[in-house]
């Protein structure tokens, strides 16, 4: 547990902090500007990612900063981004876990081949690398399958005889 942050379900009060450190946090990762000017990626963040998938916002509690942020759509993780000085602190971490412990199956995602820390990250939370291609990104770059297999949701699974 991570006493320095708080995580909360997104609100639309945290649209600027939460582009920002995404924004940030995707260029460094990745090397490459964003692609979307600001209001583009507003209108994208609330009418499209939050109607579409369960976001959670991993608030420092001294300063309510936006420090991480994680999205998924049923068994899909489709975005965790955590601000580039916050990195490495357990901010990404907590965040995963949360969306494990909440998981009714297996979790997937696509991460980016060049993104080194984001594999390892990944690998040290039990995700495995499947698939390597460009699966019709807008980044235009080659990105890598993951998957985690939820063993506590099979031994949920009720067995008849």
């Amino acid at each position: 547990m991570n006493h320095r942050i708080e995580i909360v379900d997104y609100h639309p009060r945290y649209t600027e902090q939460t582009i920002m450190m995404w924004r940030a946090s995707k260029e460094k990762a990745i090397g490459k500007p964003e692609a979307h000017n600001l209001e583009a990626h507003r209108y994208y963040l609330n009418r499209i990612l939050a109607a579409t998938n369960r976001i959670y916002l991993a608030i420092e509690r001294r300063t309510g900063r936006v420090l991480g942020m994680i999205a998924a759509e049923e068994a899909f993780i489709t975005q965790l981004y955590v601000a580039p000085g916050s990195q490495r602190q357990g901010i990404g971490s907590s965040l995963v876990h949360l969306i494990k412990e909440t998981a009714s199956g297996d979790l997937r995602l696509y991460t980016f081949e060049v993104n080194k820390g984001a594999r390892y990250f990944w690998e040290k939370h039990g995700f495995i690398e499947r698939e390597v291609g460009q699966h019709d990104n807008e980044e235009g770059l080659v990105d890598i399958l993951c998957e985690w297999h939820n063993r506590s949701a099979f031994s949920r699974t009720i067995h008849y005889a």
